[in-house]
């Protein structure tokens, strides 16, 4: 790519976040940052200039970091950015950390949103016979069905029958099925009548699961409540349909320059790409 040219869709990049972020600086701001493919990429590498940011903002404003992930996948992205202020919000709005550093690991569970996944599985069993299936409980375990181990989880899952994931309370349930496109599962979804459930299909044939009503969006509101940060002092980061809650939910949505379309629309704005530190761009304007 020719430099200046490279040059000149940065800055018009930074133009337009300015245009949508400039009443901002300033105030104090609570920010909700999605992490793979927003402060990470997909190889989980976070640079060196988001990283250095990232702690600016953590020690300027309220810094929530936002993920699907679980709490023990969570941690670690927390520990690497070297942030002990603020919040995680974990699997998908279900549980919700505080960052302290005088707390057991550097953290405190303030919230958890669990729910009875019995029925729903049961439902998906039916359609998916083949599906794989993983219930995260409160305390951060996994248990899955034979076979069923991803590094997103952050913990060795352990091992159990359908029959008894049936049984547990959850904070999050994930379903995996590795035949299918993600089209293909879209429409089993749909066939299968789940209901009882908020769920977004992710970027492969994986289904996340939650409580009725939990998104990132409502963990980051009771954030936003319990600390008395106005709306319109919110910005919210992501790429993905799990994030689409929280951009609309945010006084200002940035999208991601890879998000798929269906995100982008919802979003105020688009940065770059994750690959060209479109976060660093959102959050240098913030620190103005």
């Amino acid at each position: 790519m020719n430099p200046t040219a490279e040059l000149t869709d940065r800055d018009a990049t930074r133009t337009r976040l300015e245009e949508h972020l400039v009443s901002l600086p300033g105030n104090r701001l609570l920010i909700g940052l999605d992490v793979d493919g927003t402060l990470v990429d997909h190889d989980g590498v976070m640079s060196p200039p988001m990283r250095r940011v990232l702690q600016k903002a953590a020690n300027e404003h309220v810094v929530v970091i936002s993920t699907g992930r679980s709490l023990g996948a969570t941690l670690p992205i927390v520990q690497a950015a070297g942030i002990t202020s603020g919040y995680a919000v974990c699997s998908n709005g279900a549980v919700t950390l505080e960052l302290d550093p005088e707390a057991d690991g550097g953290y405190r569970i303030i919230d958890t949103r669990v729910f009875q996944p019995g029925h729903a599985l049961r439902t998906l069993r039916d359609v998916a016979p083949d599906a794989h299936y993983a219930v995260e409980k409160a305390d951060g375990s996994f248990h899955a069905t034979t076979g069923f181990q991803d590094s997103s989880f952050g913990v060795q899952a352990q091992e159990r029958p359908l029959d008894d994931l049936l049984e547990l309370e959850a904070v999050r349930v994930v379903v995996h099925v590795p035949d299918l496109t993600p089209q293909e599962f879209s429409r089993v979804i749909a066939e299968s009548g789940v209901h009882g459930v908020e769920y977004s299909i992710g970027w492969t044939a994986w289904l996340d699961m939650a409580a009725p009503g939990v998104s990132k969006a409502t963990a980051l509101e009771t954030v936003r409540e319990s600390l008395g940060v106005q709306l319109e002092h919110t910005v919210a980061v992501g790429d993905g349909f799990n994030d689409t809650e929280m951009l609309q939910w945010a006084g200002v949505g940035v999208a991601m320059g890879q998000a798929p379309q269906g995100v982008k629309d919802v979003a105020d704005i688009v940065t770059d790409s994750v690959y060209e530190d479109g976060t660093v761009l959102v959050l240098q304007t913030l620190l103005r």
